[in-house]
């Protein structure tokens, strides 16, 4: 008996949603209006002249005059040469005494950031020891590789374009030893959990030279040389973004970011 009346009740039901339904498009006519979105208006900016340019809502890090917008990882200025345009990186002993990356003295979480770098035209050293550095955001948690990948075979989750130690990159895009080659990254800054563990883990998309080689990769934690990002995740806001010092004369030119609500 109970059977019967759950069958009857199921019928019932069935009849009244399939009646219903015919008459949903009667009661909703739809017109092009209702899905027409007017206000607010979508912000203006004046995008470059020409690729690399750095658009009207941008900020400019380094433009080839001075390093005003970066300090050392101690807070001190700078001692990175600035020459004809470009900044190139100086091993210590060199007359760098002490700490020897660099870093923005703003704090950024997410952004659209272009870089253009160029490792040295004659090459010392193979894999990883050719043309090392790297471009790290929030202040030293998650790193895209530079490196001359260009006929030079290392782990591919440390060749250029790589999210260190996480993703290699979907292609090999790298021009020879002394050419110009651009990152364009958009980075996604993390959000956290109150326990410290990601709630939005960081997702990076990364073009070099022009070509998609990260596509909205979710990272597992901070970049790290030895071990799992997982077990090393410290919950964290905005950073400085950092231009890393191996000791190889790797070069940087217009460098510019854009703050992102993401």
């Amino acid at each position: 008996m109970l059977n019967k009346i759950i069958i009857l009740q199921a019928l019932f039901f069935f009849f009244v949603l399939s009646s219903t339904a015919q008459e949903i498009p009667k009661l909703m006519e739809m017109e092009h209006e209702m899905t027409e979105v007017w206000e607010p208006e979508v912000k203006v900016i004046t995008p470059g002249d020409k690729y690399g340019d750095a658009p009207s809502d941008a900020i400019v890090l380094f433009d080839g005059t001075n390093l005003d917008e970066w300090v050392n990882e101690n807070d001190s200025l700078p001692q990175w040469p600035v020459k004809k345009g470009v900044v190139t990186v100086v091993k210590r002993g060199k007359g760098i005494k002490g700490p020897a990356l660099i870093k923005t003295k703003r704090k950024f979480g997410s952004v659209q950031l272009h870089i253009e770098w160029r490792t040295p035209a004659k090459v010392h050293g193979e894999s990883q020891k050719r043309g090392n550095s790297g471009v790290i955001f929030c202040d030293g948690q998650y790193e895209v590789q530079i490196l001359d990948s260009y006929n030079n075979r290392t782990y591919k989750n440390g060749q250029a374009a790589s999210i260190y130690k996480q993703y290699a990159p979907l292609v090999n895009a790298s021009k020879g030893p002394g050419e110009w080659q651009t990152f364009d990254i958009i980075f996604k800054a993390p959000h956290f959990k109150e326990d410290g563990s990601y709630l939005v883990p960081p997702v990076f998309t990364v073009l070099h030279n022009g070509v998609l080689v990260q596509h909205a990769v979710k990272l597992r934690g901070p970049c790290v040389f030895i071990g799992m990002p997982e077990y090393q995740i410290k919950k964290h806001g905005k950073g400085s973004i950092i231009l890393q010092n191996h000791g190889k004369p790797v070069s940087y030119r217009n460098i510019w970011v854009r703050e992102l609500t993401l």
